[in-house]
């Protein structure tokens, strides 16, 4: 059933890029981009802004039309869009994208970063630059960041103090192989499902938790069924924002440098409207009277310690010695 929804949302996808062709006239370069969040996430809003700013870099001759809500699909299927060329532009979540990129599994091990601060300064590093170059391997090419600050659980019944708290939950994580891992090396049971249906599958059972940032956990209304937030902030797998190597290649160098100008103005709007954003989430969660807690990480990271020694004698360990070396 999931392949047949593929192909029809391919189907539809064409049918919607020649009518767009069409009624331009070729006289404006059109790029789609899908992606799965609420319109009044930070990131969809710093989308929008890097669609003005486009639009005014190349006095109006070359647009982007975005389809936020999982409108043409989930995360994994616009990346399957991306490859095939059938929508230009996407944002997901890099522990979606290591299913394509293997390399940006790396973002997804738990607690390599020592703050915020380091956080940014290795997406701005040969590491950073290096996953987003890894991507052209895969029919797509790396265009940015964006914050997605760091991921902590959400439960229904009580709140996650220790590692110990986490055992016999069944904790919906993204479907992506270090998600699971960390949440089974605390003691949890991972389960990965589409974002789209987590509310459903909270609200009748199918899972007792979640775990994302504060601007997902609010914009998403998660918070009507879980009541818990504990700030462990295991994890910070950044937001990636890609463009289909189709697509890319259909730009010449003078717009190809007018959407990388629109992309990096876009991340730093980002950033900023991030941080405010989530004080501000923090706030009217509290107000709708979630009960957020902030537990000792120290537990968390000695749990997760065997992880790190799994990745010996890969790349990746040879990444994670790379970030522990950026100042």
């Amino acid at each position: 059933m999931k392949r047949a929804k593929l192909y029809y949302l391919i189907i539809l996808s064409i049918i919607s890029i020649l009518l767009i062709d069409c009624s331009d006239k070729h006289n404006i370069k059109v790029i789609k981009l899908a992606h799965a969040l609420d319109t009044k996430h930070p990131v969809h809003e710093a989308m929008v802004f890097m669609a003005e700013r486009l639009n005014e870099k190349s006095n109006g001759s070359m647009r982007i039309d975005i389809y936020p809500g999982s409108q043409l699909g989930s995360e994994r299927e616009l990346i399957e869009l991306l490859q095939m060329g059938i929508i230009g532009i996407t944002k997901v979540s890099s522990a979606t994208l290591e299913n394509f990129v293997p390399s940006a599994q790396i973002f997804g091990i738990p607690y390599i970063f020592k703050d915020h601060e380091h956080y940014w300064r290795v997406l701005k590093s040969d590491v950073g630059n290096k996953i987003l170059l890894d991507c052209e391997d895969y029919w797509l090419w790396g265009l940015g960041y964006y914050d997605a600050g760091s991921r902590s659980f959400y439960t229904k019944e009580k709140p996650v103090v220790t590692p110990d708290d986490l055992t016999g939950l069944k904790i919906r994580v993204m479907k992506s192989q270090i998600s699971v891992k960390t949440i089974q090396t605390l003691g949890g049971s991972a389960t990965p499902i589409v974002w789209g249906e987590l509310y459903s599958a909270l609200q009748q059972g199918v899972v007792d938790a979640a775990e994302n940032n504060p601007p997902s956990f609010f914009f998403s209304r998660h918070y009507e069924i879980c009541k818990f937030y504990s700030l462990d902030e295991h994890t910070s797998p950044p937001d990636m924002l890609i463009i289909s190597k189709y697509q890319w290649n259909s730009l010449n160098a003078d717009q190809q440098k007018i959407l990388q100008e629109a992309v990096d103005e876009s991340v730093e709007f980002q950033r900023q409207l991030w941080k405010e954003t989530e004080a501000e989430v923090l706030s009217k969660l509290r107000e709708a009277g979630v009960k957020i807690s902030q537990p000792e990480k120290e537990p968390f990271r000695k749990k997760v310690e065997p992880m790190y020694e799994e990745f010996k004698n890969t790349e990746l360990y040879d990444l994670l010695l790379m970030i522990r070396e950026i100042e």
